[in-house]
């Protein structure tokens, strides 16, 4: 019997962070600490705010929509601005900063990171009506995420 792990679209476990539902694809525990997949479909409210991982490189697939990308900078405004379709793959090594956000009505992502700690967070923070990012900042350092500008405007 190998280790592999094949998991079909909505047969991951399911958790609210914030207002939207995350399915853990993969999970650091069924990896052995490798990686964290998390499939997402998320609004244009739903971006993050610019930020960086000390811990973990991070990675997506953008599965539906189209989704642009800000990072390499402190600020958004310094940022370089990349637009990826369905298909596109996406980099960003630990201590780059970036964001996303959906330029269509909605966008399906898989959210990859290795290692994969910081799926701990997005479980903790639970279910809320809005993205409170910066009440979570302590919480995020805890997990090697340091917060650096806004998200971009919805």
């Amino acid at each position: 019997m190998s280790n592999a792990l094949i998991r079909n679209r909505a047969d991951g476990k399911t958790y609210r962070y914030y207002h939207f539902l995350h399915e853990q694809v993969v999970s650091t525990t069924e990896s052995n600490g490798a990686v964290s997949v998390l499939r997402l479909t998320m609004h244009r409210e739903d971006a993050p705010p610019l930020h960086s991982h000390s811990r973990e490189d991070e990675s997506w697939v953008v599965l539906a929509g189209r989704v642009r990308f800000w990072v390499g900078s402190n600020s958004l405004e310094e940022c370089e601005v990349h637009d990826a379709e369905p298909g596109a793959y996406i980099y960003a090594p630990r201590f780059v900063p970036h964001t996303f956000q959906p330029l269509t009505t909605t966008a399906e992502l898989l959210v990859i990171n290795n290692p994969g700690a910081i799926e701990g967070y997005f479980q903790s923070v639970g279910s809320a009506d809005a993205r409170h990012d910066t009440e979570q900042a302590d919480l995020l350092a805890q997990y090697g995420v340091v917060l650096l500008d806004n998200p971009p405007p919805a």
